[in-house]
């Protein structure tokens, strides 16, 4: 049986050239399904690698209590304080708690090129404490900002996009005028942001509070602490999570979106190119119909043909599938994109375009080369040897 079925499979793989047409349907038909599943959550992987990125279990992000983003909480200067002197929190260099209370804005800029229809960008007020507290941050040019002074630090992403944001030019923010003087990476969500002086920030935008306190931990397990003896005071209203866990929350509706988006386009592309299967494979039997029968008559069984049908077809659709997600790769991984985040301001990130991913989309393309394949292997593998040599 084994011979049979490498011999009917050798003969109907070699003879794919013959068929060009019929073949090039399933084959660009399942790359375009792989393509676009690919690409989808090579998005959603990409966005969701850039938060998750963000930030440390070790660093505890305190928000006013019912607060779901920084941009909506609240923290008056008393709060704050007694924030910072909560148990668990580590010393700094200088001896103090190695806590950082920030304030988030938002700010409209405009990208290179366009004079119209802004994007919202996040600007940090952040105290000295912010960048021990973020070790992955790091100024690549230019310089930190100085306390006191209009300046500011900005993502790398911030000023690949946006004019005026690069450094020793003057933005126009709310009516003043702010030097930058530096930029920074991060490899995260930071990148996204224009950080300054939180004492200037709170003058210049006639803020009073802060939004957050960012405090380093002694350990994970002193987080909880924490959060117990702040709970307890009963002139705070807080909440305390981890700052990963934080930028990590936040991708879950956007995860949601694209995989219920990838699941719909996805199923509408496969159930096309399983009828464009299924009509190339019906075709390609219609034309081997004499030669099956042969085979039959001269002793083959109908097993073997049967499996030598649906090789072909998965080979087709592997095929389809491997081109699909190398056009994907090519043409999508590593791409630079903005999205809105959970502060509705413009998150930057990159396509990750993974192994798991490809997998999948291939394990897709085989599922629809199976599906496409089994009906007219079944009828060739069950036709009349003598209709098939009359009807030739």
């Amino acid at each position: 049986m084994l011979s049979q079925i490498f011999a009917i499979t050798g003969v109907n793989l070699k003879s794919i050239p013959e068929r060009w047409g019929p073949s090039l349907v399933i084959i660009i038909g399942l790359a375009g399904v792989v393509a676009v599943f690919t690409a989808l959550l090579a998005m959603s992987e990409g966005f969701s690698a850039t938060l998750a990125a963000t930030g440390s279990k070790d660093n505890a992000l305190v928000m006013r209590g019912g607060s779901a983003t920084e941009l909506n909480s609240g923290l008056g200067r008393e709060e704050t304080n007694l924030i910072k002197l909560g148990p668990g929190i580590r010393k700094g260099a200088d001896g103090k708690p190695l806590a950082s209370a920030e304030m988030i804005v938002i700010a409209e800029l405009f990208k290179i090129g366009e004079t119209v229809n802004g994007s919202n960008l996040t600007v940090r007020g952040v105290e000295p404490a912010a960048f021990a507290l973020r070790p992955t941050l790091k100024i690549v040019e230019g310089r930190q900002f100085k306390p006191g002074l209009r300046e500011l630090v900005v993502g790398r992403s911030v000023s690949k996009q946006y004019d005026d944001a690069q450094v020793g030019k003057t933005l126009r923010m709310r009516g003043s005028d702010w030097t930058v003087v530096g930029v920074f990476e991060s490899g995260d969500a930071h990148e996204s942001e224009l950080w300054t002086d939180v004492e200037v920030a709170q003058s210049s935008f006639g803020r009073n509070g802060y939004s957050s306190v960012l405090a380093g931990m002694e350990s994970e397990q002193s987080l909880k602490g924490l959060g117990a003896a702040l709970k307890a005071d009963p002139r705070l209203n807080l909440d305390v999570i981890s700052q990963q866990e934080y930028f990590s929350a936040q991708t879950q509706q956007f995860r949601q979106t694209i995989g219920i988006l990838a699941v719909i386009v996805t199923s509408i592309m496969a159930l096309g190119a399983i009828f464009a299967a299924l009509n190339s494979m019906f075709a390609a039997v219609a034309t081997r119909a004499k030669e099956i029968a042969t085979l039959r008559a001269i002793g083959f069984g109908g097993f073997p043909v049967l499996v030598s049908v649906m090789i072909e077809a998965l080979f087709l659709a592997l095929v389809g599938g491997l081109i699909g997600a190398l056009i994907a790769y090519l043409l999508f991984n590593n791409m630079t994109v903005s999205t809105i985040g959970a502060n509705f301001t413009q998150v930057a990130f990159a396509f990750k375009v993974t192994p798991v991913l490809v997998g999948i989309g291939l394990l897709i393309s085989v599922a629809v080369g199976f599906i496409g394949g089994l009906i007219p292997a079944w009828m060739a593998a069950r036709q009349s040897v003598t209709t098939a040599l009359r009807s030739a």
